[in-house]
């Protein structure tokens, strides 16, 4: 084997090893020389949350313990040295379709919104908002977001700022069936925002489907996508998991995997941290319970699979096509 082999066989062991993207790993094997400091990796600590699933908006006691178990979780991040907390679709209420529904709860209808303890969320809401200020801690965080009447609310993922300001919003916008039938108004934008020189995007429900939602924030330069779930349907759905591994390794960026705990499920999928190849670099204890997982993450420079990948999307192969070739046209020979 080469020098030039050893050395990349020593940087993949390593990456491996630690969750740490190719570049990362490969500094830590290789000194830093002069010609590497133009690729120093810009870092950020990130930590992925699991909160207890809770679907009843009328409850006031429910709503109350969502948002004190959330900065339960806040604090935990910020003394294990994370910038940014994520937390899954609806931590702080995901309203049940049966039970908001006015016809319900036997059959699906229309959903009445009206049944929703609106003051308590913006309490609690405001509350983790004043914590996010304090602990100055980037926070990501699923609810329900009421618009006018009578128009539905969007599902959606508020960004607040370590100093407590609520900077931008995603709203889901590739809905379930009943989710556009039934309960919420679809979002229509893409949004990123930057923390540290580390640029992220967001994503919703069940867009974890969607490979086209993820390509799109690989032209916008994310280098991690911030997706938040309930879990899916049935709880957990497995596929969720092993489509964020397959979106962050296609297109060669991190995927913070964030979901809700359902106690007592079989077998349960837990949040997690994906890295760049698809591999998992941290996940949240599969119990069921509320919890985080912390991850280092990188802008991941000096990666040459997303510069190629966009350069062979535009035409590259165009030149080097053959046409009128026999043996290339005929699809019936040997």
């Amino acid at each position: 084997m080469t020098e030039n082999g050893n050395f990349k066989r020593r940087v993949r062991a390593r990456a491996a090893k630690t969750g740490e993207s190719y570049t990362t790993a490969r500094m830590h094997v290789f000194p830093k020389s002069a010609n590497d400091a133009a690729l120093e990796a810009r870092r950020l600590r990130l930590a992925v949350a699991q909160t207890t699933y809770a679907d009843d908006p009328r409850d006031i006691d429910k709503l109350r313990w969502s948002g004190q178990e959330m900065r339960l979780l806040m604090r935990q991040a910020r003394e294990a040295g994370a910038r940014l907390v994520h937390f899954p679709e609806g931590a702080t209420s995901s309203p049940n379709k049966r039970i908001m529904s006015e016809i319900g709860p036997r059959e699906i209808g229309p959903s009445d919104w009206r049944r929703f303890e609106w003051a308590v969320l913006r309490e609690e809401l405001d509350s983790t908002r004043r914590l996010a200020r304090e602990l100055g801690l980037w926070t990501v965080i699923g609810s329900v977001h009421p618009l006018t009447a009578p128009h539905r609310p969007h599902n959606s993922l508020y960004v607040v700022s370590d100093r407590g300001e609520l900077v931008t919003r995603y709203d889901e916008r590739l809905l379930s069936n009943t989710k556009i039938s039934f309960m919420y108004t679809p979002g229509s934008i893409p949004v990123t925002f930057e923390v540290d020189g580390i640029r992220f995007g967001c994503a919703l429900g069940m867009e974890c489907h969607y490979p086209e939602i993820f390509s799109e924030y690989e032209r916008l330069d994310v280098h991690c996508v911030l997706f938040s779930s309930t879990g899916g349907s049935p709880a957990n759905e497995p596929s969720f998991a092993a489509e964020a591994q397959g979106h962050a390794a296609s297109n060669s960026y991190w995927v913070s995997f964030s979901i809700l705990a359902h106690p007592g499920q079989a077998d349960p999928a837990s949040s997690g941290v994906v890295a760049p190849g698809g591999r998992w670099a941290a996940q949240c204890p599969a119990e069921g319970t509320a919890a985080i997982s912390l991850a280092d993450i990188d802008d991941n420079p000096g990666d040459l699979s997303r510069p190629w990948r966009r350069k062979a999307r535009s035409g590259l192969y165009e030149p080097h096509r053959v046409a009128g070739d026999p043996r290339s046209d005929a699809r019936d020979r040997f």
